[in-house]
């Protein structure tokens, strides 16, 4: 049962889960907070929560005095571009459709993977599947009303939400390539306490300075959000270590996020609800996600 529970795909199926679940904890919490503010003191509390078990591991703060440049540009790509981005992309989209464009994130990494990473080419066949996948993150993108400007904006927040799915999968490959000997809590946790720390001084120079003291829900979406990201990014972070494990194939797990994700906003946040394109999307994204999978069993 143990040897189930530490299985790459059983991981990554929880990690994804859980990250689906942001989309819904987000948009509660941008109701009440700015989107670099909310984001920096997610991601600083989500590193301190990691900072006890990261320390077990000894000389913590050696290792990353050692790789202070692979902490660096982790923070940088991982927790600051990626979740600046995010925030900004969210505030401007539904929940559910930020959660399907996010769902392009596979393409993204295997492409990269695919020119950088010399074991882990593309074939034919899952190419093919990956365009399925990005037809369905089409689709939840078509058929939605509303005025001029209301529709700029929301095309602004996709390419925002795009651009966090290019700093993802440039973040995958340099850990894959890079950071062989460093443990993953202590990466975990310093690139989050880096990130969030830069993100919420970022927010006090172009968000202002708030002590507003929010209601209970915004406390319960923060909470949560610190939880899941120590969690995930630990776990992710963890697979991406092991030798047999390819980028391009762990990242394809990502299409359960838009899926989770949508039908999780559809279902608990109140102003959204799904239209016959968008649920077209996911079923398409969560049919190339169940292709996907067969067609790796076939090939090992």
């Amino acid at each position: 049962m143990k040897k189930y529970f530490l299985h790459t795909n059983f991981l990554a199926i929880v990690a994804c889960l859980l990250w689906a679940s942001a989309f819904t904890g987000v948009k509660y919490g941008l109701a009440f907070a700015s989107p670099l503010h909310f984001a920096g003191v997610r991601f600083f509390w989500a590193g301190i929560i990691l900072l006890p078990f990261a320390l077990r591991s000894g000389n913590y703060f050696k290792i990353i005095r050692n790789n202070a440049g692979k902490v660096f540009i982790i923070a940088l790509l991982q927790i600051i571009l990626q979740y600046i981005l995010f925030y900004k992309g969210l505030s401007l989209v539904q929940g559910a459709v930020g959660a399907i464009i996010i769902g392009s994130g596979p393409m993204f990494v295997a492409l990269l993977s695919h020119f950088f990473i010399a074991d882990d080419k593309l074939n034919w066949r899952m190419a093919g599947i990956i365009v399925l996948g990005l037809c369905g993150v089409v689709l939840v993108s078509m058929g939605r009303n509303g005025d001029a400007a209301a529709n700029k904006m929301a095309f602004l927040g996709l390419v925002y939400l795009l651009g966090v799915n290019l700093a993802s999968g440039l973040v995958n490959v340099y850990i894959k390539k890079q950071t062989s000997k460093l443990p993953p809590l202590v990466l975990s946790s310093s690139t989050m306490i880096f990130g969030g720390a830069a993100i919420y001084i970022l927010s006090v120079f172009f968000e202002g300075v708030d002590f507003t003291v929010k209601p209970p829900e915004y406390y319960a979406a923060l909470a949560w959000l610190t939880f899941l990201s120590a969690t995930a990014f630990s776990i992710w972070f963890y697979l991406l270590k092991r030798p047999e494990v390819k980028v391009s194939f762990l990242n394809l797990w990502k299409f359960l996020i838009p899926v989770a994700g949508a039908i999780l906003a559809w279902v608990v946040l109140p102003d959204e609800a799904p239209n016959a394109s968008s649920v077209a999307g996911v079923i398409i994204t969560g049919g190339a996600l169940i292709l996907l999978n067969l067609s790796r069993r076939k090939t090992v």
